[in-house]
C-alpha cells in the first residue's frame, strides 16, 4: 500500500484519488489557521514555488484537533490562506488526523512514520512537551500526530520517506525534498 491508494476530498469537498500525484514528491501537512506555527505558510508557499516545476506538490489538510485552532468552514480556511499567504498549493477538506475518526490517509501515514520526538533545541519544545504530557504522560511513545503543521514527505512512488514535526527547520525539510526530486 502507498499514499496513491487513498482518496481524499479537496477543498470543494470533491473526492479525488491521490493516484493523481503519482510520480510527484509530496509534502502532506495537517494545518491550522490560528496556530503559532501558521506563519509557516509563507515558507511553505516559497518552497512550493521553488520546486513545483520539478514535480513537488504540497497537500494541505486543515485539522481542528489541536487547540481548536482551525475553526471555520473549508471556504473560510481557504479564503484566509489565500488572502494572508497567497497559497497556491492544493488545499483539502478539513479532516481529523488522530483518534477514531482519523482519516484513513493519516492512519496510514502514522503507521509508516511514528513520532520520534521534537527538536530539543527549539524554544517551543518544552512548552509542547509539558502540555502534551499533562494530557497523556506517555504521549511520546505513541505514533500519533502531536500538533499542527506535522509534515510527511512522500517519494514519487507514494512511499512515506520522512516525518517532520512542527518545529523542524524548513531548510532541513527542503534538503530532503531536493534529495527525492
Amino acid at each position: 500500500m502507498t499514499v496513491h491508494d487513498f482518496k481524499v476530498n479537496n477543498i470543494k469537498d470533491e473526492e479525488i484519488s491521490l493516484d493523481a500525484y503519482r510520480g510527484k514528491v509530496l509534502l502532506i501537512i495537517n494545518t491550522a489557521t490560528r496556530c503559532g506555527f501558521t506563519p509557516q505558510y509563507d515558507e511553505l508557499q516559497d518552497l512550493y514555488e521553488k520546486y513545483k516545476d520539478e514535480g513537488f506538490v504540497i497537500l494541505d489538510f486543515p485539522c481542528n484537533q489541536f487547540g481548536a485552532q482551525a475553526p471555520g468552514s473549508n471556504e473560510e480556511i481557504h479564503s484566509f490562506c489565500d488572502a494572508k499567504f497567497g497559497i497556491t498549493f492544493p488545499m483539502f477538506s478539513k479532516i481529523e488526523v488522530n483518534g477514531e475518526n482519523a482519516h484513513p490517509l493519516y492512519k496510514f501515514l502514522v503507521s509508516q512514520k511514528g513520532f520520534q520526538g521534537f527538536d530539543e533545541a527549539h524554544e517551543l519544545t518544552p512548552v509542547l512537551n509539558q502540555m502534551l504530557k499533562k494530557d497523556d504522560p506517555d504521549f511520546d511513545k505513541k505514533p500519533s500526530i502531536k500538533w499542527n503543521f506535522t509534515k510527511f514527505l512522500i517519494d514519487k512512488e507514494g512511499n512515506v520517506a520522512a516525518r517532520f514535526e512542527p518545529m523542524d527547520d524548513l531548510g532541513y525539510v527542503e534538503g530532503k525534498v531536493k534529495e527525492l526530486l
